[in-house]
């Protein structure tokens, strides 16, 4: 029985366990970031009807599912057609809910809210914007004065990030923040 442990280019920790050809067959086809979902899936469905003694399991490095790409979020907040407006109403401004609030905004209007982001992210991302927000204080904004306008995939517990998207009442009041700095309101 062979056995492998492998952090993966993407940051994805594997661990195999199984017959030498099995361990081979399926670092190659994990390893690879160009191999289509379906590659994928076909060796998991391999892996499932070889016997008990193969195993793959798989943890990505931020606790989630997807990799959040933070520089695109802020390229996005810098070059949106709305960044003249945002930078007056929420970098210029010292209101920390609307600061929070900006790049789950961005995450839902340019990339389909496609996913949440953590209070750690969101830091990140302020502090790339220059306008830095410590993750204790995002974290306690985002269970105090946005949690009427934030949608949380999990019950908050300590030490497990919580992945954030706004809802649709954040996405109103946010656009409402941005109409209100508009030159022709």
């Amino acid at each position: 029985m062979a056995k492998a442990n492998l952090t993966l280019p993407n940051g994805t920790v594997v661990n195999i366990e199984g017959t030498p050809e099995e361990v081979q067959h399926l670092l190659a086809v994990y390893s690879d970031p160009l191999a289509p979902a379906s590659a994928r899936s076909r060796a998991s469905d391999a892996q499932r009807t070889s016997g008990p003694q193969a195993k793959v399991s798989q943890a990505a490095p931020n606790g989630g599912d997807t990799k959040v790409d933070l520089v695109e979020i802020v390229n996005l907040v810098r070059t949106c057609d709305t960044s003249e407006r945002i930078e007056s109403a929420v970098l210029d401004s010292t209101n920390v809910l609307n600061r929070v609030l900006l790049p789950l905004f961005i995450v839902h209007e340019h990339k389909a809210n496609a996913f949440g982001l953590t209070s750690g992210e969101v830091n990140k991302i302020l502090t790339e914007l220059g306008v830095p927000i410590t993750q204790p204080h995002v974290s306690t904004c985002l269970s105090g004065p946005a949690k009427s306008y934030v949608i949380g995939d999990k019950m908050r517990v300590k030490g497990h990030a919580v992945r954030y998207k706004l809802n649709r009442r954040g996405v109103q009041y946010f656009q409402q923040v941005l109409k209100a700095q508009s030159p022709d309101s």
